[in-house]
């Protein structure tokens, strides 16, 4: 019987090391030599011993350091709000009322957007948010403005409206997924106990839909949050985030104690936000069973 379980224990080992030897060499490799770095000395190129903790006293120290974070955390939660809003009536609306026979149609559609690269969608915001673009035309034409707004010259409100739209899908698929999970007796029980159609989504759909809406949130505030190519090239890259102030640090200034530190910093960051996410989701889905 033991040599049996040991066979067997070998032959799973033998199974997942492969996999195992991957994550290692391009994922717990790279993550340790960035939390070394971060403790050492160095800069333009140079990283040395001792060791130190003057990289991260330097993040505490400067408050455009802590203004790049917080702003970073603001966005990325600023844009996952909206983005679930968004989603969860398109979600609702292609589980509860489209025919079984279309869904697949619909979230065919939804994922039309990622046919076309990221940085083409991002750049054709600009026809509609630039000097003299479609929101600019539209809205003199109404008389409403006598001169052109030009909302991608505001970089925050603009980075915000291109990843929520970006984002958008991946939120759609969780939710919905979440909603074709509910049981559609539950709901006529409530309406055969006299209850509303609202009131019955407050108290039966929405909390066992949590699992896929935490989901989603997770699933575009951990994306955005680190995101690069937006803040670069929309607003002209004047309020750059985590991921443009790390890239500096690293490619441009060569400081990498500096950028490594900035890097655990934020790692930290975005890990305690989704762990209360992930804390969130285990509490719904238990109370859903």
């Amino acid at each position: 019987m033991a040599d049996t379980q040991s066979s067997e224990a070998r032959a799973g080992l033998r199974l997942i090391s492969p996999t195992a030897l991957y994550v290692i060499l391009l994922l717990a490799v790279p993550l340790a030599t960035v939390l070394a770095y971060s403790w050492m000395t160095g800069g333009r190129g140079v990283v040395a011993l001792p060791l130190t903790f003057e990289n991260y006293a330097e993040l505490t120290s400067r408050w455009a350091y802590g203004y790049i974070l917080l702003k970073s955390l603001l966005v990325a939660l600023t844009v996952t709000f909206i983005t679930v809003m968004l989603a969860y009536p398109v979600a609702y609306y292609v589980s509860f009322h489209v025919k079984p026979e279309r869904k697949s149609l619909w979230m065919f559609l939804i994922t039309i957007p990622f046919w076309t690269s990221y940085i083409i969608r991002v750049s054709l915001w600009f026809v509609i948010l630039g000097f003299g673009g479609i929101i600019d035309q539209s809205l003199m034409g109404l008389g409403v403005l006598d001169a052109p707004l030009n909302i991608a010259s505001y970089a925050i409100p603009s980075i915000i409206i291109v990843l929520s739209h970006a984002y958008a899908p991946f939120a759609v698929l969780p939710i919905f997924v979440s909603l074709e999970k509910v049981d559609r007796s539950l709901l006529e029980a409530g309406q055969d106990l006299g209850e509303t159609g609202w009131v019955t989504f407050l108290r039966v759909t929405l909390p066992l839909s949590m699992p896929g809406v935490i989901a989603a949130v997770m699933i575009v505030f951990i994306p955005t949050v680190g995101d690069y190519v937006t803040p670069e090239l929309v607003g002209d890259g004047k309020e750059p985030m985590i991921a443009n102030f790390i890239e500096t640090q690293l490619l441009k200034l060569q400081n990498f104690p500096q950028g490594s530190a900035f890097a655990v910093v934020s790692m930290l960051m975005v890990g305690a936000v989704s762990g209360v996410f992930v804390l969130l989701n285990r509490r719904f889905i238990g109370s859903a069973k």
